[in-house]
């Protein structure tokens, strides 16, 4: 019986291992670049055939060194699985095999030991908190961000149970912290242009919330009280995953958006577009005009 319970505790680090490597080719790891337009698309076999062709590398030059960041993380830990895993599963099976009769050794107490697994994990920590200082910093001090980003913020981004409110300059204006009067506004649909840095400005109207594009691998709180700038490059054109990583209430799972990302010249169009709808007051032009002769 000592043998059947050290097999079956020995089996499940196994199988865990196996499983991770199988992830990857089954698509149980980062969600696919264009994960809208495969989700809506898609069904059955031809979903099955676009996840597989599908491209996993994240959507910002940014997001994929955090993605690096996650593997080293992912190669210690798994490492450092198997390693104390496997010393686990010796001293179960020595335990199920050893002779009654043969005299245990202990080795509690042992300060070669405690200085072994207290210096090395010092070490690695150290390592991982050195290695990452650089794309964090990039990532969140404002400083380090592009200043073709900080120069032009594109749009504000305000979250509210349940919905992200986008706040955009008039074409030609640049966008200010406090409203103004030819803004134009839309909601859940944030457009940015491809290709180059671009910057919004992050706020919450109630509750904390948090700006997720797990595609683009951009995370930020939106604290109340606070305006945040969230910075990103997206690489290549179309429509990005925005959700709320923050439960904020009851209508949480229902927050969701897009961000649509496209060439500088198409941007500038829909904000003329943007502009035009917002402008119209619901009378033709030829009624207007008879108006006027009258």
């Amino acid at each position: 019986m000592k043998k059947f319970w050290a097999c079956f505790f020995i089996f499940w680090p196994i199988l865990a291992v196996v499983l991770c490597l199988m992830a990857p080719s089954q698509q149980w790891w980062f969600p696919p670049t264009h994960g809208l337009d495969i989700r809506e698309t898609a069904t059955g076999d031809e979903l099955r055939e676009q996840l597989a062709q599908a491209s996993y590398v994240a959507g910002t030059p940014l997001g994929q060194q955090i993605d690096d960041l996650f593997y080293l993380i992912n190669w210690i830990v798994t490492a450092v699985f198997i390693g104390t895993q496997a010393a686990l599963g010796y001293v179960l099976w020595k335990g199920a095999t050893h002779s009654e009769d043969k005299k245990a050794r202990f080795t509690h107490g042992s300060h070669n030991l405690e200085v072994i697994w207290t210096v090395i994990p010092a070490v690695i920590l150290l390592f991982i908190a050195g290695y990452q200082m650089n794309v964090w910093a990039h990532y969140r001090i404002i400083d380090s961000f592009p200043d073709e980003a900080k120069e032009y913020p594109v749009a504000e981004v305000t979250a509210r149970q349940f919905e992200w409110r986008i706040r955009y300059p008039a074409p030609g204006s640049k966008l200010q912290l406090e409203p103004q009067p030819d803004d134009l506004y839309t909601v859940n649909d944030l457009h940015v242009p491809v290709g180059r840095p671009v910057m919004i400005q992050l706020r919450t109207a109630d509750v904390q919330h948090s700006f997720f594009a797990p595609e683009l691998r951009v995370k930020q709180d939106a604290v109340p009280g606070l305006v945040i700038p969230v910075w990103f490059e997206i690489i290549e054109g179309g429509q990005y995953s925005l959700l709320c990583a923050e439960l904020c209430g009851w209508g949480h799972y229902k927050m969701k958006a897009r961000i649509v990302a496209q060439p500088q010249a198409r941007f500038d169009e829909y904000l003329v577009q943007l502009q035009t709808e917002q402008n119209d007051d619901g009378v033709p032009d030829e009624v207007e005009d008879e108006s006027a002769r009258e």
